[in-house]
């Protein structure tokens, strides 16, 4: 981590990277690709998501989730930073000259071998199937259903368990306490995803929040009346309600969102609350 000096007041709590453990600064071309930011709008230019807009200009890496190439080793070549996520990124090298990025794992460096196969080495960087990987071992980048590609344990960090193998399907501990059963042929990484001091990042002022194309937020209480359910009234005053709302009338802050109906519910064996 980055201290900053306290030449401000925003300065004196300031936390940032300092970029130590990336191998060089410009990405491979291959595989950049450009996209428009939306500001949080929709085709038809109506803003669905509030607080969005702005931001620095950024390239998209196209990161190899499916890591389909199977039985062909490949050579770390770098670990670079991603503007687009909060975990690091490593380039492989493929022995048929074939360049991929995946994300980077806590351990992976530069020079390390990396394969993708139904079974092999429980090693950091290792791809394989859930069957065959030992319980308590830790995995990242988990796909929900086979050849989908990974979609579980992706950000900076995070992890998730094996606890155990029955009846076709794996059991797996993720990090919000949940627990659930996912197919047994599905792949997942070795290792869990690097720069885990991510969360230790204070922003310090208010234009690092810009620069990452996020834009003020307007408190409820602090609206009229006829903008949101917790506005108006003389000075301050609470909200009025027996709990939170949205700016659309409907319940907030902790209810639960999920489809009681949902059929994915029977794989959840363990819900992240009690």
């Amino acid at each position: 981590m980055k201290q900053y000096k306290p030449t401000t007041k925003s300065r004196r709590a300031m936390l940032g990277y300092d970029f130590s453990g990336l191998s060089k600064k410009k990405p491979e071309r291959s595989l950049l690709k450009s996209f428009a930011k939306q500001g949080g709008r929709n085709s038809s230019g109506k803003i669905t998501v509030r607080g969005q807009g702005g931001g620095h200009k950024q390239r998209y890496r196209m990161i190899d989730f499916k890591m389909n190439k199977f039985d062909v080793p490949a050579i770390v070549k770098s670990i670079e930073y991603d503007p687009n996520r909060t975990a690091r990124i490593a380039l492989l090298n493929y022995k048929d000259g074939e360049r991929r990025y995946i994300l980077a794992p806590d351990g992976l460096k530069i020079g390390d071998e990396a394969i993708v196969s139904k079974k092999t080495f429980v090693k950091v960087g290792n791809r394989m199937q859930l069957k065959n990987i030992p319980i308590g071992i830790e995995v990242h980048n988990v796909e929900l259903d086979p050849g989908k590609g990974g979609q579980l344990a992706k950000s900076a960090g995070a992890s998730i368990q094996v606890l155990g193998n029955e009846h076709g399907y794996s059991h797996l501990s993720l990090p919000s306490g949940e627990v659930r059963m996912v197919s047994e042929r599905c792949m997942a990484s070795i290792g869990k995803i690097g720069n885990a001091e991510h969360g230790s990042i204070v922003l310090g002022k208010a234009g690092r929040s810009r620069w990452l194309g996020i834009r003020p937020h307007v408190r409820g209480s602090a609206m009229n009346p006829c903008d949101h359910p917790h506005g108006g009234g003389e000075g301050r005053q609470p909200i009025g309600l027996k709990h939170p709302k949205t700016p659309w009338g409907k319940p907030a802050l902790g209810v639960r969102t999920r489809n009681k109906h949902k059929k994915s519910n029977i794989f959840i064996i363990k819900r992240r609350r009690k």
